[in-house]
């Protein structure tokens, strides 16, 4: 098991708040606190776009939800409990309630979401606002000087 101390991070740094976040949860998930349930796909659809699939077998439309808040997207799920009267000799379909956190890089925003065959599928853009796109300046041309010279008289 690997330990990080990023408390130097913090003293010499400002404003990365975030990044230091990021770091400890990604470290605390290495140690195995992190669930793997439900498994999830995440695929780069385009250069800016990126689609999240998450296996939700068991879940209806209603039981879901998908919800972005400050740069998390955080999806949850919980089955209402319908088994009364029905007993189970084998129950391999988890419907166990669920939260599930993705941390959305500066920009990306969600464009969509859809549930079709057991599969939640949601779609991810980057969007750059135009304040922050790189832009050419042009380089204005000055007239070409004109410049009066005198004529000297040269003294003794």
């Amino acid at each position: 098991m690997r330990h990080y101390d990023f408390a130097p991070l913090y003293r010499a740094t400002v404003g990365f708040d975030r990044v230091a976040d990021l770091m400890d949860r990604l470290t605390a998930a290495e140690s195995g606190s992190a669930t793997n349930y439900p498994p999830y796909n995440i695929e780069k659809t385009a250069d800016d776009g990126w689609r999240i699939s998450i296996a939700v077998a068991g879940f209806s439309d209603g039981d879901l939800g998908v919800e972005v808040r400050e740069n998390a997207l955080i999806v949850t799920a919980k089955k209402a409990e319908d088994d009364e009267g029905r007993t189970f000799l084998h129950r391999g379909i988890a419907t166990r309630a669920f939260e599930r956190r993705f941390t959305l890089a500066d920009h990306v925003r969600v464009t969509g979401a859809s549930h079709v065959d057991g599969m939640l599928h949601i779609d991810l853009v980057k969007e750059i606002p135009e304040a922050l796109k790189p832009r050419r300046i042009e380089i204005a041309r000055q007239p070409a000087s004109t410049t009066t010279l005198v004529e000297g008289e040269t003294v003794n």
